[in-house]
């Protein structure tokens, strides 16, 4: 969990992919991949994850796959089958993540909405939470809200991140943010344009690593 902490704390963004054309994730991971994103997830939810999960892993040995939108034990354990090296579910639920820390090595990250969530699913265990969904949340405005109280617990917004705000949310004291729809406009998808999306990731990379270190 410390090495995992210390690349989020490196690479500050995470590429969400989620596509019902198992072509079209995975040329959207080629692309970010290639713009220098090393955190990459897979979400549960796309075309045969657990295939591309594989795949990746194969031909990307220098980034992190993992996967989101994790509901039930059985799609974790199905995912650390595949390959996936961290996990992400969009909500809190404490069996789950009892489960997870009992049976598998990977890291696993609940979702977490209010102040009494994240402090419950830190005390049972989680070492990172997400906090989703951060746009109906007030955006950066809340991150900083939290960590006032909360700064202990690091935080990974997501469900609102943007290309022009995920700098917003590492200033005001997220680890990481979570991006997905932003990195991939629906006409550069629809056109496969993936030269401009990995221009695009590369441009909100260089903007990420020049902010402040976060605080936590």
């Amino acid at each position: 969990m410390d090495t995992w902490v210390k690349l989020l704390r490196q690479h500050k963004a995470i590429a969400i992919i989620r596509c019902d054309n198992f072509d079209l994730a995975y040329n959207m991971a080629q692309a970010v991949a290639a713009a220098g994103m090393n955190l990459i997830e897979i979400t549960w939810n796309s075309d045969r994850p657990a295939q591309l999960i594989s795949q990746l892993r194969e031909e990307l040995p220098h980034c992190t796959i993992g996967t989101g939108t994790i509901l039930d034990a059985n799609q974790l354990a199905a995912a650390v089958d595949a390959g996936a090296q961290f996990a992400f579910s969009p909500c809190f639920d404490a069996q789950l993540l009892k489960t997870s820390l009992s049976c598998h090595k990977i890291p696993f990250i609940p979702a977490i909405f209010t102040p009494t969530e994240a402090i419950t699913a830190w005390q049972q265990g989680a070492k990172v939470v997400k906090v989703f969904p951060i746009k109906s949340l007030g955006g950066a405005e809340y991150i900083k809200c939290l960590q006032r109280p909360l700064g202990h617990i690091p935080l990974i917004p997501t469900g609102g991140v943007t290309v022009e705000n995920a700098v917003q949310m590492i200033d005001a004291g997220a680890i990481a943010v979570g991006i997905s729809s932003s990195l991939f406009p629906s006409l550069a998808i629809a056109n496969q344009q993936w030269l401009a999306i990995t221009e695009r990731t590369r441009i909100m990379l260089t903007q990420l690593q020049t902010t402040k270190l976060s605080s936590i």
